[in-house]
């Protein structure tokens, strides 16, 4: 299997599966000299860990990361850096009756065409588990970026028809409820949406906003490698993602010229925006305003309903999905959304430094 890693200088590549002996990520490229321990890598972990609230799975996991290698007395040394999260409450046995049936909205069907294999645990490779290296990994890119004065915050901006105006975000209210929405009240009318959902053995999406601030201008290339370009392969990985826009996205195809543009003005000698409609980049690179993006993420495939499928054997037949799953997703996705944000922009930023002649002689 190819397509593991991601990224050219800050790369990572994830291992593992649902229900094998573990989950990891190993990272290449991170400078040496960034302070660098595993609470900070754990902070980030317990916000996507299942068990936070009853909107999501039951299966008892703590997510423990363990740093095998990269890092000496506190500080990161320029070599790979691998982190280990042991799997801890497997329950393959709720497997046990989807052995032989392709799972409706799982990559199940594919897989099997394409490797004549597939780990019928939980998705194996395919599982929601494997983001936990990359919200590993994400921990570390956020470190980088912040040591560059760049902050990267990512919080749920609607859960099914429940969505917030930004005119509504209070930013300190997203830790104080369990959807990590800017907004207690609209998340307590969500709470009960998912409910209604969980009563009738269903699911639901939503939407994840994700703001990055502080970046300078120029990230990303003009043609190929375009910052919005990498962003949405990035966030699109995340399986359980079904679209991306940046800035006003599928609403400035609505808008007109004169409403979409965002005109510049001088304040201090510093060049400005008076809008954001391009949510931070103008072709391809990154202007020097807030970075604005926004997944949109599928309801959960797995529900206990009984659904209509197919056997390996090509028999039509019925399934019901047992095992512990979240009735909506967004929450711990959050988190992977980013962290995948911040892991493009680590790798871009290293790749920047060789823009231009002056920034290789301030090194030599």
């Amino acid at each position: 299997m190819s397509g593991s890693s991601f990224g050219k200088i800050f790369r990572i590549t994830t291992w593992g599966e649902s229900h094998g002996p573990g989950i990891g990520v190993v990272i290449d490229g991170c400078p040496a000299g960034l302070a660098l321990a595993s609470e900070q890598i754990q902070e980030f972990l317990d916000r996507r860990r299942p068990g936070q609230s009853r909107y999501t799975t039951k299966r008892n996991e703590t997510d423990s990361v363990e740093i095998l290698s990269g890092i000496f007395e506190g500080k990161t040394t320029g070599t790979p850096i691998s982190l280990l999260v042991r799997n801890q409450d497997q329950r393959s046995r709720d497997y046990g009756n989807i052995a032989e049936l392709f799972r409706p909205g799982h990559a199940d069907y594919p897989f099997t065409e394409k490797y004549g294999i597939r780990d019928y645990r939980g998705g194996g490779r395919s599982s929601g588990r494997e983001t936990i290296g990359r919200v590993a990994a994400g921990a570390v890119a956020s470190l980088l970026l912040k040591e560059l004065g760049i902050s990267v915050r990512a919080y749920t901006k609607a859960i099914g028809p429940y969505s917030i105006d930004e005119a509504d975000y209070h930013y300190s209210e997203i830790k104080e409820n369990s959807l990590y929405m800017p907004n207690n009240s609209v998340a307590e009318q969500a709470g009960e949406y998912i409910s209604s959902l969980m009563a009738q053995r269903d699911s639901c999406g939503g939407v994840i906003e994700c703001i990055a601030d502080g970046l300078p201008v120029g990230l990303g290339e003009p043609v190929f490698d375009k910052l919005d370009a990498l962003l949405a392969q990035a966030v699109m990985s995340v399986g359980a993602v079904k679209g991306v826009e940046i800035g006003d996205g599928f609403a400035a195809a609505q808008s007109s010229g004169s409403r979409n543009n965002d005109p510049f003005f001088s304040e201090e000698g510093r060049i400005c925006k008076k809008s954001n409609h391009a949510g931070g980049t103008l072709g391809g690179m990154s202007d020097g305003s807030r970075l604005i993006l926004r997944a949109a993420v599928k309801p959960t495939s797995s529900i206990a309903r009984t659904q209509q499928t197919v056997s390996v054997y090509g028999e039509n037949t019925e399934i019901t999905v047992l095992g512990r799953h979240d009735p909506v997703i967004v929450p711990r996705a959050v988190v992977v959304v980013e962290s995948m944000t911040a892991i493009t922009l680590a790798d871009l930023l290293l790749q920047n430094m060789t823009a231009k002649m002056e920034h290789l002689k301030k090194i030599y």
